[in-house]
């Protein structure tokens, strides 16, 4: 079955081709980074607009990339919770449209799930990005979702079976990188800004606060208020050297911190739970420190998506809708978005 994927939760507007939920055929992203780096974030007026300039054509691409006719797709999956609702209907409507005119089924996913799934993915049948047959036996695992404003740590019981262990009680790790990014005009998107400007400094610089979410139960939660205002309004308070301090050093210093916030839940929930596999999904899973840090883990097997996957993008929709469809599932025509899902984010105490 080859399963046109359409993603537009914010402002990457995507769309692929996957046959029977694993070959990528085709994966076209187009990114609306130039038209968001004025302001140091997404405008989501702007990116709802942009999808509806650009959804047809970037569909259209990915079907003959695919080296396919229209007719020759045989169903659509597309994301409709969570993210900004404006560009979330944009590609809700779109795949609704084209499973009618085509009269084939349609199936609408979350696509935070569908970042759990990437990694299952392979570009032809030799080259496989998933290490272990997941398809089959792999699960229960530890999942590690940090995609935009969510961060989640949960168990996968199976692709669509999730229980969140811990999620964040404010900012998530990604909005605390653009934050920080911003305010220091690093530049946009923060998270790529921060990783590769502290590849050039030290880590060690300053010693940044840990939250200690001392109050219920939070042993697999996180929090970055605290970090980022440490970091915008505190900085001289966590000074480790007198030496003058490089732009290079607080994003260097910053990133460790807030991978370690990170880490400490995570590992946290895989002592608990004696789970010894994690599988990590969403666009922080790119960072450099944090696959450093999970790949020196000798007790643990971590997966990644490959770098191309770990932002939103059509693939991982098409996929993980296949797996839907297989069970004979569909959605309905009248189905609408949702900008959040419940349990993804928790509050303190």
């Amino acid at each position: 079955m080859r399963v046109l994927g359409i993603e537009t939760s914010c402002d990457e507007c995507a769309a692929a081709v996957v046959e029977n939920g694993e070959i990528i055929l085709s994966n076209i992203v187009m990114t609306q980074i130039p038209f968001h780096a004025p302001w140091s974030g997404v405008v989501p007026e702007i990116a709802s607009r942009k999808h509806i300039e650009w959804i047809y054509a970037v569909a259209k691409e990915a079907i003959e990339k695919a080296g396919l006719s229209v007719e020759s797709i045989n169903a659509v999956a597309v994301t409709s919770s969570p993210g900004l609702l404006g560009s979330l209907l944009v590609g809700l409507t779109f795949a609704k449209a084209f499973a009618w005119a085509r009269n084939i089924p349609y199936i609408a996913v979350d696509h935070m799930l569908a970042h759990l799934y990437a990694p299952r993915l392979m570009t032809d049948l030799s080259n496989s990005q998933f290490p272990v047959p997941i398809q089959k036996s792999g699960y229960p695992f530890l999942g590690l979702l940090v995609s935009g404003g969510h961060t989640i740590i949960c168990k996968a019981d199976n692709f669509d079976d999730i229980t969140v262990l811990g999620t964040t009680i404010d900012d998530a790790v990604g909005e605390a990188f653009d934050k920080v990014a911003k305010y220091y005009s690093f530049g946009y998107p923060g998270g790529t800004v921060i990783d590769k400007m502290a590849n050039y400094g030290n880590s060690e610089a300053f010693h940044f606060p840990m939250p200690s979410l001392h109050k219920g139960d939070h042993r697999y939660d996180v929090s970055y208020s605290g970090l980022k205002n440490a970091v915008i309004n505190q900085l001289d308070l966590f000074k480790k050297k007198k030496n003058p301090h490089t732009n290079e050093d607080i994003a260097a210093s910053f990133q460790k911190t807030a991978v370690d916030i990170l880490l400490r839940a995570l590992f946290n929930a895989a002592e608990d739970t004696g789970l010894t596999t994690i599988v990590a999904g969403g666009g922080v899973a790119a960072n450099s420190y944090l696959r450093s840090r999970l790949s020196r883990q000798t007790h643990l097997h971590c997966i990644f998506p490959p770098i191309e996957l770990c932002g939103d993008n059509g693939a991982m929709i098409a996929g993980i809708g296949y797996q839907y469809l297989a069970r004979g599932e569909t959605s309905p025509l009248n189905l609408t978005a949702s900008a959040k899902v419940s349990g993804f984010k928790k509050k303190y105490p």
